[in-house]
């Protein structure tokens, strides 16, 4: 550590051993909170059961103090896996393990089940925050880990993490964002684009029509018990229908509904009056963005979920004035709907040296391939020439 910062370090197994206020103090000053980072948000991922060690998630939650006072913070964990983090290392895994070397536990740097880009080290200003990340690096080596990650970070933050010597990787992910203000209609959205795209929605949505679905919209408080007991009935059943466990129980949910409801969009698909699928939105309404979470459903019926999932939020943030919305990680099929092409960034530090040089080196050319992938995506963007928004770059 600087000898100008004689901060103290600690490493709690529990988000409640850290103050509440003075966490979302610091999320709220930093470059770009979004609600998965609260306090609230991670204890309940904690005390719900959906991110703790029996499920391979071991909180080890890093803070910085001066005197009694929380300067910097990150949410950390000991993974002895790799799911529910989007940034895909299985391959660096298997090449320890073909080696005879342990990749696992490693410290990772996330929100749990969460691709949503955003501040991830959050400090009271530059020199703290790279106080932290020797801090992160200080205890992966203390604990003899393989390696330490961030994902999803921001610019700055990323930036801070490269000038530490941390090794850079980057993906793409498809969000609308609005050029104009207020942001277009739904209707004008649809205007935008090609004319191929505009009429493969218009049928989507027709069909969807026809099999006689109406929806039914609930937003933060006005999303009851029942409703939140139907959409992770929904929940479950698509993981079901892959064969896999949901992350998120129950009782996340009811927590959320408890203390974050206000961040919480719900668009329940009936079918004869009677709810068939749901599609849950998260909302940061001080910032005016919407992220698409999660979807289910009960019924099989034609381009129910591109409706539930991108039109329907769509047309409700253009409604309500909202200027962006990201429909989470992957998906090509996105970009045909209007959601554009937008670069990630997640940092990695290994500590095998020749580990680092071989994931270095795959990682300068990864790197090109991604970027080329996007300007190809881009190529191919569903708007009128002359109409299409800047999609910013990976």
């Amino acid at each position: 550590m600087p000898d100008c910062l004689p901060l103290e370090v600690r490493i709690d197994d529990d988000p409640a051993r850290l103050p509440a206020d003075a966490w979302n103090a610091l999320l709220a000053a930093s470059p770009q909170p979004t609600p998965f980072m609260r306090h609230e948000y991670l204890q309940a991922l904690h005390d719900s059961g959906s991110a703790v060690p029996a499920r391979g998630w071991t909180p080890r939650y890093l803070s910085l103090w001066d005197g009694a006072a929380l300067v910097a913070a990150c949410p950390a964990y000991l993974k002895d896996h790799s799911y529910g983090e989007y940034v895909f290392d299985w391959a660096w895994a298997d090449a320890y393990a073909r080696h005879g070397l342990a990749y696992y536990p490693k410290l990772l740097v996330a929100v749990p089940f969460t691709p949503v880009p955003g501040s991830r080290l959050l400090a009271r200003d530059a020199a703290t925050r790279t106080a932290l990340i020797q801090a992160l690096q200080g205890h992966a080596q203390a604990q003899a880990l393989s390696s330490a990650h961030v994902l999803f970070p921001t610019a700055e933050e990323q930036h801070a993490l490269l000038d530490a010597g941390w090794l850079a990787r980057s993906g793409v992910q498809f969000h609308w964002e609005a050029e104009a203000e207020p942001p277009a209609s739904f209707e004008a959205f649809l205007a935008s684009l090609q004319r191929d795209k505009r009429k493969k929605i218009q049928q989507e949505q027709r069909r969807v029509r026809e099999a006689g679905v109406r929806y039914r919209v609930r937003l933060g408080d006005e999303i009851g018990e029942e409703d939140w007991d139907f959409f992770h009935r929904c929940y479950r059943q698509t993981y079901a229908e892959h064969r896999s466990t949901p992350y998120l129980s129950r009782d996340f949910f009811r927590r959320m509904a408890g203390t974050m409801a206000r961040h919480w969009l719900l668009f329940i698909a009936e079918v004869d009056g009677q709810p068939a699928a749901c599609s849950l939105i998260a909302l940061d309404p001080d910032r005016r963005a919407a992220y698409g979470r999660y979807w289910g459903s009960l019924v099989d019926i034609s381009c129910l979920h591109f409706d539930a999932c991108y039109y329907q939020p769509l047309a409700w943030c253009m409604a309500h004035g909202y200027r962006r919305f990201e429909g989470g990680a992957q998906g090509e099929h996105k970009l045909a709907r209007g959601l554009l092409p937008v670069g990630t960034q997640s940092a990695h530090w290994l500590a095998h040296p020749d580990f680092r040089d071989a994931v270095a080196d795959y990682l300068a050319r990864e790197g090109p391939a991604i970027a080329g992938y996007a300007e190809d995506l881009r190529a191919h963007q569903p708007f009128r020439r002359g109409t299409a928004p800047d999609p910013g770059s990976p």
